[in-house]
Parts: structure tokens; C-alpha cells; sequence
């Protein structure tokens, strides 16, 4: 998001002038501090257990350097918790692409997804995508462009699909990405940007490209859900690659869009909604929630008072709008105003219907903002980590840890560097992504993953889910190669059984 303000994509809005002669000096005094800790930001990362902590994919700081990676390890001593640049550390001469805003892991890779391969002030190429091992942070490969035929097509969102493909959004429409070679086979049939081929360059607002992107994406009920810009929601026949259905935002009023979609714990999809489809940042007051099978919606307006979640196709970033995967309940921050609203925080618990503000940044009297997109919950702990800055103007950033509730937990201190942060994005271990095989058959695998049972090697058959003591507590038809079931359990242990096969599994949502 921050390359709106710096200049990026060619806005100047009437703010950004005041920070002229003097804040430049200011930021070239920082530059100067920043240089001091470059031997910190490279410190060796060898021997960090990626396991345990957290990432957080940086845009960093446009016209100077690629985007960047650090690593949280949130129970560590004091002054010991943070490895920075984690991923140029691990892989020396290699770095990502320009203003990177996604991340995600699946199975065992992560995936990262960057706006440009270069950015402007960079020595070094990164790519639009990059592929590390998510346990190592060594890097699989990398791509500068998205479309093979070298079109202008910009970095999004990525989502798993199965063990050998993922869909990669952009801006303009859903890419095809073989996880086994690395390689883009195509774009999804129906999600292509109505309005690209005007061949305006990338950093041009009035270009067609910033007025039909796909951004966010979720699985569910077999499908890939995918928030268009102008069409609203597409939904994604993964067997096929062709949009099979679609939600226009119009059932709310004539002209609406869409903002992001993401999945709460009981399976359901909700949208958040924009005012129109031009990216202004403009909202209207409800969230829409949608069956995944059926495609019916549901209105759900939000209170007079309280603010809906914000959106950001003007310079996209993934929003900050999510739901926790312990309890079925949404987050979101809003606010009055449609750019900068950082400070307001809200909890929906779906069940009851409650919409309450759990957090306030304001009365901390502190001036922290939460920057962008940057919160998400911890799948395990329900914990919120959010990235807290001052202005665009300020290299100070602090990462907060909060309950599910609101209540503080601890700030952790970062060194001064223009971070803008992006996502946080969690390691797959201890019940979120526990591969358990079987030696008699490698082939088959099973992981639980984004609240599903992930069945690998048993395309057409019926997969039986009992608890130890043999009790049968649900049957599921594994209708491809890899596929995710979804599941309502308990706590504890199951065992999935194919045929004559059995694996036992740790349920922990």
C-alpha cells in the first residue's frame, strides 16, 4: 500500500506535499542512521528454528530496496526475539521482488507473491514469485515475470489448491501455477481484467490494470473463491480452471464491490464491501456472508457507530480483515477515514451476532497506527500480531501481540527502517500443517491445514474419520488427487481411514 505515498504509481494527494524540503532531510538523516545497523539486519540465521515463530513480509522501502522478511520468535528474551531480512540472510544475492504483500505457506513451501520483480532503487533482480522452503528459508525458485508472455501483469495473492497446483491472482486474473515444476500453465478461464491491454506502464493509477484486479483468494467446499474487482465474487472449478459461478456486489446497491474474501471456522465465506469498483477506498456498511455450496448470501449490516472493514485496491494489499481459526469470529480494522483509518479494531462473533471494538490505539495516547494489512490471528494461540507505526514519514515500527480479546500482551521493538509491513504469516507445525505417512504407502499423505483435513493420494475414495476408541465421527469422498475436507471436531486425536489403510491425526481447532 505504501507506494501510493511514495510516489509509486504517480499519486501526490495535498497531504503528502506537506512532507517536502524539511521531511526530507529528515529521511535522509534516517538513511543515514539505517546504514549504521546493516550488520544487524544481516546477522547469520543459520541456526533459527523456523518453526516456532513468526514472519512478517515487508513492502519495505519503495525506491530503495526489495521487499523483505522478519522473523519473530515472540518468547525469546528481550532484545533476542528478532532476525531481520531472513530471507536475503538465508539465500546471500538473491532477494524478493518489489513490493511483495503476500505470503503464504502450503505444504511445506512458501510461497511469495511481489508487484514487481525489481525495485527501483535495488541492485539485485527479486521476482513477482518467489518459492522457499518454509524450514529452511532457502529459496526454490523464482520468477520476475507472471504472464509467460511477458505482458504487464502484476503480483497478488496466491492460494494452495492441491499437492501439484496453486493459483497465483494478479492484476490481471488467476494464474495456474504447477507446484511440481514451477511453471505458469495458463490463466483461469473467465477471471482475466476486462480492461487490460491499454499498455500504460505499471506505475500509472489511470492504467487499465488497477480497475479489474484479483486479489484475494480461499478454498472451500472444492472451490476457489477469488474477489474480483469488477465482478465481484468468482467462484473456481479447480478440475477444470473456469470460473462455475459469481456474486456480483449489485445485491447490495447498483455500483458496489467487492473488497476481500476470506473463510471463518464454520466453513462460511464473508466478504467485505466497497462503495464502488473504482478503488477509492470508500466502503458501505455491511459484511455479506456466503454458503461456499449453495452460493446464497446473507446481508449483515454493520451498526451505526461501527465501521466495516477497509479495503484497498487504490495500491492493493490483502486488508486487513480476517477471522480466527479457534473461535467463529471475524476481525477487521475501520474507521471514518477510507486510507488511513489504523486505529479502531473489531471483533464479530458470528454465532451470537455481536459486533463489538476491542481495540483502541487512540487511547493509548502512544500515536500508534496499525499499518495496512498487517494483522492476522495465530491459528494456535488465537493470539493478534499486528505491526504498529507513526507515519510515512517515521522509520519506528513495533510489532504488538494482543489476546483474542483485545487485551496487550507485549510490544516487541524493531530497529528504524521504513518496514512497511505487510502480512503476518505463521509456520504450518504442531496440528496446522503435521504431515503424518504412512511407510507402507509414501504416496498418501495427510495434513490438517487452514481448518481441513488435507487428503493426499486417494482420488474416489471414501475417506472415514473415527476417534481412538473406534467410534465413527464422520465419512467424506476424496473427489481428487489431493483435497480438503472440511471438518467440525473436537479437540484430540482421530484416524482417517482409505481402504484398508489407517493414519492417525491431531485435531487442534
Amino acid at each position: 500500500m505504501a507506494e501510493m505515498f511514495r510516489n509509486k504509481i504517480g499519486v501526490s494527494p495535498p497531504f503528502i506535499n506537506t512532507f517536502s524540503f524539511l521531511a526530507m532531510r529528515k529521511i535522509k538523516i534516517c538513511t543515514l542512521l539505517i546504514t549504521t545497523y546493516l550488520s544487524a539486519f544481516y546477522a547469520y540465521a543459520s541456526n533459527v528454528d523456523y518453526s516456532k515463530g513468526v514472519f512478517f513480509v515487508n513492502e519495505d522501502w519503495y525506491g530503495h530496496q526489495n521487499s523483505t522478511i522478519n522473523y519473530l520468535l515472540p518468547d525469546e528474551a528481550d532484545g533476542q526475539y528478532w532476525h531481520y531480512r531472513v530471507f536475503q540472510t538465508e539465500n546471500p544475492g538473491h532477494e524478493l521482488g518489489c513490493t511483495n504483500q503476500f505470503g503464504d505457506i502450503w505444504l511445506g513451501k512458501f510461497y511469495l507473491i511481489a508487484k514487481q520483480e525489481k525495485d527501483p532503487g535495488a541492485s539485485i533482480i527479486g521476482g513477482r514469485i518467489t518459492v522457499a522452503d518454509a524450514s529452511t528459508m532457502k529459496m526454490l525458485y523464482q520468477s520476475p515475470i507472471i504472464d509467460p508472455s511477458g505482458a504487464q501483469c502484476d503480483g497478488r495473492g496466491f492460494v494452495g489448491v492441491d499437492a501439484h497446483k496453486g493459483y497465483i491472482s494478479s492484476s490481471n486474473g488467476v494464474w495456474i501455477f504447477n507446484l511440481d515444476t514451477f511453471t505458469i500453465e495458463g490463466q483461469v478461464e473467465g477471471t482475466a481484467n476486462p480492461n487490460a491491454g491499454d499498455d500504460k506502464p505499471n506505475t500509472d493509477p489511470t492504467g487499465s490494470l488497477y480497475h479489474g484486479q484479483s486479489g484475494s483468494m480461499v478454498m472451500a467446499e472444492g472451490k476457489v473463491f477469488v474477489a474480483h474487482q469488477q465482478e465481484g465474487l468468482l467462484a473456481i472449478d479447480p478440475t477444470t480452471d473456469k470460473v462455475v459461478g459469481k456474486i456480483s456486489m449489485d445485491i447490495i446497491e447498483t455500483g458496489a464491490g467487492i473488497g476481500s474474501v476470506i473463510k471463518s471456522k464454520d466453513g462460511n465465506l464473508w466478504l467485505s464491501v466497497a462503495k464502488n469498483t473504482q478503488g477509492t477506498g470508500a466502503t458501505l456498511p455491511y459484511l455479506v456472508k456466503v454458503d461456499p455450496t449453495t452460493l446464497a448470501t446473507e446481508l449483515v449490516p454493520v451498526p451505526e457507530g461501527m465501521y466495516p472493514p477497509s479495503n484497498s485496491w487504490y495500491a492493493w494489499t490483502p486488508d486487513a480483515f480476517c477471522a480466527s481459526a479457534k473461535t467463529n469470529s471475524l476481525y477487521w480494522k475501520g474507521g471514518p477515514n477510507r486510507w488511513f483509518s489504523g486505529t479502531k479494531i473489531y471483533r464479530y462473533d458470528i454465532d451470537t451476532k455481536e459486533l463489538r471494538q476491542i481495540i483502541d490505539l487512540e487511547a493509548d495516547n502512544e500515536n500508534w497506527k496499525l499499518y495496512g494489512c498487517s494483522m492476522r490471528l495465530h491459528p494456535l494461540t488465537d493470539e493478534i500480531y499486528m505491526s504498529l507505526y507513526h507515519d510515512f514519514g517515521t522509520p519506528s515500527y513495533i510489532t504488538r501481540r494482543y489476546t483474542s480479546e483485545g487485551h496487550k500482551i507485549k510490544d516487541y521493538d524493531m530497529i528504524m527502517n521504513y518496514w512497511f509491513p505487510s502480512l503476518p504469516v505463521f509456520p504450518q507445525t504442531d496440528g496446522v500443517s503435521s504431515a503424518i505417512t504412512d511407510p507402507m504407502m509414501s504416496s498418501m499423505e495427510i495434513y490438517v491445514s487452514d481448518q481441513s483435513l488435507i487428503v493426499i493420494g486417494a482420488k474416489g475414495m471414501d475417506v472415514d474419520i473415527y476417534k481412538p476408541d473406534g467410534r465413527k465421527v464422520g465419512s467424506f469422498k476424496s473427489w481428487d488427487d489431493t483435497c480438503a475436507l472440511q471438518l467440525h471436531l473436537s479437540k484430540g486425536f482421530y484416524i482417517a481411514k482409505v481402504g484398508n489403510l489407517t493414519k492417525k491425526f491431531h485435531w487442534n481447532f
